[in-house]
């Protein structure tokens, strides 16, 4: 099998499956899912590379339920770390200065996120890289009902942890998938992040139509003013 010739090799899946196994695809599934430092990590061409491993019975020979009932246990996990997080640091992780490690504006995606979407965030975040390291983050800062977060994460767990390695165990058995791994994991990076972008367009055509608004309002105003003059 081919490595993912996408960001540095040592982040590359398979790379990081032969060298610590399953307890490093839960570490990391744990980090990327509550860790504020986990943004980065490979969350969705990890759990695909962990389907195929699995089919082929590579570095990975637990069975594929065991590792799905691990994944989303760990998975569930962060997000429960995360959320706790976000309530004990309440508002102040929004005035928190940026570092090597932490940039303002994921948590500003996330919260934009979140907003727009409501405790549904708490699932489709699963499937976009960084804004689900910090939608827990968000939804702890918001205060957002303990049960309803539990019952949502619980969902979104499920539906990525175990979803997207069971569909990388299944695909993983086709000759086609298995031959162009790289080109196909890549897509997978490429399409996760399509939200994001969907997100920030609609962020920046909002604030186009808010900036215009205003402009509007106060070209209305003006004559009125110089009325009164």
């Amino acid at each position: 099998m081919t490595s993912l010739a996408l960001g540095p090799s040592w982040l590359d899946p398979t790379t990081l499956i032969s060298a610590f196994g399953l307890i490093g695809i839960l570490a990391i599934v744990f980090a990327e899912s509550g860790l504020l430092i986990g943004f980065f990590l490979p969350g969705d061409s990890l759990l695909f590379t962990t389907g195929m491993l699995v089919a082929g019975g590579t570095y990975l020979h637990q069975p594929l339920w065991l590792v799905c009932l691990l994944v989303v246990a760990a998975a569930v996990a962060g997000d429960q770390v995360g959320y706790l997080f976000g309530r004990k640091v309440g508002p102040g992780l929004f005035r928190r200065p940026d570092s090597r490690l932490f940039k303002q504006e994921n948590v500003e995606k996330a919260a934009a996120f979140f907003e727009r979407h409501g405790p549904k965030a708490i699932v489709l975040a699963r499937f976009v890289p960084i804004v689900r390291t910090f939608t827990p983050v968000v939804a702890g800062v918001s205060r957002m009902n303990y049960r309803t977060f539990v019952l949502f994460n619980v969902i979104g767990g499920v539906l990525w942890g175990a979803g997207v390695t069971v569909l990388g165990h299944f695909l993983g058995r086709i000759a086609f998938v298995r031959d162009n791994i790289e080109p196909i994991l890549i897509a997978i990076v490429l399409l996760s992040v399509v939200p994001v972008a969907i997100e920030l367009l609609r962020a920046r055509r909002g604030a186009g139509r808010a900036d215009a608004d205003r402009h509007a309002v106060g070209d209305s105003k003006e004559p009125a003013a110089d009325r009164a003059r």
